[in-house]
């Protein structure tokens, strides 16, 4: 029994094509080994209280499923690849520990509502040394990628009110265009970040859905109290349709790489202006040591390797979510094996783009801004747009005054008052907006602390005695 799948009917099978189709789920499915111990023993709850298990199996799978979540989270459980994956793995240490009652577990479902709950369940494993991220599954991690972006978004609205009166020349095309400040600058990415963290409310929508009592997408022949179980798992309601909850596999999935890529976008973009306004050549911005690297042959070189790698792994987060979206797109309704694929992309994804919010939530405190440097570049051609409005205020058109501007400054004539004229609009030089930013911002967090609460209160209800 501890080492046969869960399928298993005594009949033979070739010894290479098992080995391809357990994969790599034994090494990846440690991952889901603390959630299906918790969303097991919510199922084995139900199960008791609707009459379909006895009151000393019930209470023996729940402390049983306890100490093995323990396990999991310390990493003390290991998948054999005659097990295949942690559904097996965990019904078999529970027939190990307390016999027959273990074997009464699966009543009532199928490993594929089973898969699909784990991965969006919470709690996150603690103390596990491995080289897979193994505190990955949906609404657990969806809250810490949001933390992050959080994190992230404070530090540039931190950045923004440091430098508020700093001028920074805007471009366009890469070319001096317009009057603009570091401050106009690191606010303009904390609002897309805001953007991003009201976008995950949504996401988090779709996943506050309980899959499971849809056992293989058709539901089963018993009285099973679905709603029960979404209330011990902090589930806001029950998916209603068993297809549905089947077809949902991958599409929940590659919303959240969706998610990240999106988040990717700006993130790519900060990346490179911090590269470029830190060359030689713009000199608005040093980089500490600690986030440089040396040259093995020109002792002179610091090099941004950081930076430029956190720019490549904003680009291979877009490899990654179309990898995703190969494997779990194109297939007709229902449950397939190709599922079993799409578990390392997912997993990948969400270590690549929380290591790199890391790494830049890091570093973005520690540049050093040389103002000197960025004011001298605040050239009077940036504010010819303003001396045209400054004409247009005098009653002249737009156009003729654009064209009476360009002509001075093409002709080395043009002269202008810097301080004529301000952006008061929203957004503007004059009217950041760093005050909503950061109750925007407050809002977010508390968002993401009570659905944090929420996910705190499910091990006591689940594992009550």
């Amino acid at each position: 029994m501890a080492s046969s799948p869960l399928w298993a009917k005594g009949l033979p099978l070739d010894a290479v094509i098992h080995r391809f189709t357990v994969g790599e789920d034994p090494q990846l499915d440690r991952a889901l080994l603390a959630y299906d111990a918790q969303g097991s023993a919510a199922h084995a709850r139900m199960l008791g209280e609707a009459g379909l298990l006895l009151s000393a199996d019930t209470s023996a799978l729940i402390a049983a499923l306890a100490e093995l979540k323990v396990q999991a989270q310390n990493g003390e459980i290991a998948i054999s690849a005659e097990q295949e994956d942690a559904h097996t793995a965990l019904e078999h240490a529970l027939v190990e520990r307390i016999g027959d009652a273990g074997k009464r577990i699966h009543l009532g479902r199928s490993r594929n509502d089973q898969v699909i709950l784990a991965l969006r369940l919470d709690g996150p494993p603690v103390g596990l040394q491995s080289d897979h991220p193994l505190r990955l599954l949906l609404r657990e991690r969806l809250l810490g990628l949001c933390s992050q972006v959080q994190n992230l978004a404070g530090a540039l609205i931190v950045f923004a009110r440091s430098h508020e009166q700093t001028a920074l020349p805007g471009y366009t095309h890469l070319r001096r265009a317009m009057p603009s400040s570091f401050a106009q600058w690191a606010i303009g990415y904390a609002e897309g970040l805001l953007e991003e963290l009201e976008a995950a409310q949504g996401l988090w929508a779709r996943f506050d859905r309980c899959p499971l009592g849809a056992a293989a997408g058709f539901g089963v022949p018993l009285a099973l109290r679905r709603e029960r179980v979404a209330e011990l798992l902090g589930f806001s309601r029950v998916q209603r349709s068993p297809v549905d909850v089947m077809n949902s596999r991958g599409r929940h999935e590659q919303a959240l790489l969706d998610w990240l890529l999106s988040v990717a976008h700006t993130l790519e973009k900060l990346v490179w202006d911090l590269l470029l306004y830190s060359t030689e050549e713009f000199g608005f911005i040093t980089l500490p040591d600690a986030f440089t690297t040396g040259s093995s042959i020109m002792p002179q070189k610091r090099n941004p390797d950081v930076l430029e790698l956190a720019r490549a792994r904003c680009r291979e987060l877009r490899g990654i979510a179309d990898w995703h979206r190969q494997i779990v797109s194109g297939l007709p309704g229902s449950y397939h094996r190709d599922f079993q694929l799409h578990k390392k992309p997912l997993f990948t994804g969400i270590d690549v783009a929380a290591s790199t919010l890391d790494v830049l939530t890091r570093l973005l405190p520690v540049v050093s801004v040389n103002s000197q440097r960025a004011q001298t570049a605040m050239t009077d051609e940036l504010y010819a747009a303003h001396q045209a409005y400054v004409l247009v205020a005098d009653g002249m058109s737009f156009r003729e005054a654009y064209r009476e501007v360009g002509v001075a400054v093409m002709a080395g004539r043009f002269k202008v008052d810097r301080a004529a004229l301000s952006a008061t609009h929203t957004g503007g030089l004059g009217a950041l907006g760093l005050d909503e930013a950061e109750r925007e911002l407050a809002v977010a967090a508390a968002w993401t602390a009570a659905r944090r609460t929420q996910l705190d209160a499910v091990d006591a209800r689940v594992f009550a005695p």
